[in-house]
């Protein structure tokens, strides 16, 4: 029995000790082939733009190709269902967002856990959101948009990237601060909202700033409103919300990437060490100050805290704004 016992103990030992030498190894060799990065929204939005952009620079440094991957759908959670259920070697990574913090309280029948199913590795940049609204909308500032839609409750559109996102929760919150009612409309993503927004088939939107600087700059959509507490450096004449009459109000949306949660650390540090090193660079955050956003580049450990705060924070905002998906 004695013996038995012994043998079993070696045995399991040294399978522990295989599993370690087998992530070391792991990390020796990664990467050996493509990385997929995934994004949980079409093409076009303000998540595909900052994962082409750092997927572009990540493939240089890692001598291997990444592969943006775009799988849309219920509010980004269809991708970050798909990351949490692939392997944990590293090669399927997601492009996250604030988003995933707030659908853990919208949806109540999510098949993960955003917090214990992904391993942070970096939060890759900041972006305020904006109130635009379409030019035919007779609105030029935040309080002529209130008057309007207090005229005519339920009758203004405003589109998001999917019922609870960033953009529902933040329309949602603007309503509750302006004591207006709006129509929200659901999108998959910021191309197809931006392109409806620009058609007049929506009144308006709290779109990331990112998607809509251009058509803003050109005079295609009017900006109202800035959701963070201070203004953006990509839009320097649109005021914040407080200085536009509401309450203090500071809603902005973070991107970041994650791995599957049994993601061997040693990969998880090679990641970050080599995004960091990108978003800090000089030409990527010229990249990023071009499209409205703002370089982070912080640590796995400070990624997992936003998310942890965010989580409890948004949890608050959904209950009061009464927003539920099954």
């Amino acid at each position: 029995m004695h013996k038995r016992t012994t043998s079993a103990r070696v045995l399991a030992v040294a399978g522990l000790l295989g599993l370690s030498f087998a992530g070391g190894a792991l990390a020796q060799t990664y990467p050996a082939r493509p990385v997929n990065l995934v994004v949980p929204f079409p093409a076009g939005g303000t998540t595909d733009v900052l994962a082409r952009a750092l997927g572009q620079e990540l493939a240089k440094s890692l001598g291997q190709p990444v592969v943006v991957e775009n799988k849309p759908g219920a509010g980004s959670t269809l991708g970050a269902d798909y990351v949490a259920k692939a392997a944990p070697d590293g090669y399927t990574l997601l492009m996250g967002a604030v988003h995933h913090t707030i659908a853990t309280s919208v949806y109540k029948s999510l098949h993960y856990d955003f917090q214990k199913d992904f391993a942070p590795v970096t939060t890759v940049a900041l972006v305020p959101n904006v109130l635009v609204v379409n030019p035919k909308l007779p609105a030029q500032d935040v309080k002529s948009l209130l008057k309007l839609a207090q005229a005519a409750p339920g009758k203004l559109t405003y589109g998001s990237n999917g019922m609870g996102t960033g953009q529902h929760l933040i329309g949602a919150q603007f309503e509750k601060e302006g004591h207006v009612q709006l129509l929200h409309v659901p999108y998959k993503g910021s191309g197809p909202l931006t392109t409806d927004l620009l058609g007049g088939q929506i009144d308006m939107s709290f779109d990331t700033v990112t998607p809509v600087l251009a058509h803003i700059q050109s005079g295609k959509l009017r900006a109202l409103a800035v959701t963070t507490n201070q203004r953006s450096a990509a839009l320097p004449d649109v005021p914040t919300m407080e200085e536009a009459g509401l309450k203090p109000f500071n809603m902005g949306t973070w991107f970041g990437v994650l791995a599957p949660a049994a993601t061997p650390k040693d990969v998880v540090q090679r990641l970050n060490a080599e995004m960091v090193k990108i978003i800090h660079s000089p030409d990527f955050s010229r990249r990023m100050a071009e499209i409205g956003a703002v370089p982070i580049g912080d640590t796995p450990a400070e990624m997992k805290a936003r998310i942890g705060a965010d989580t409890e924070n948004y949890a608050k905002l959904v209950k009061d704004a009464k927003v539920a998906i099954n």
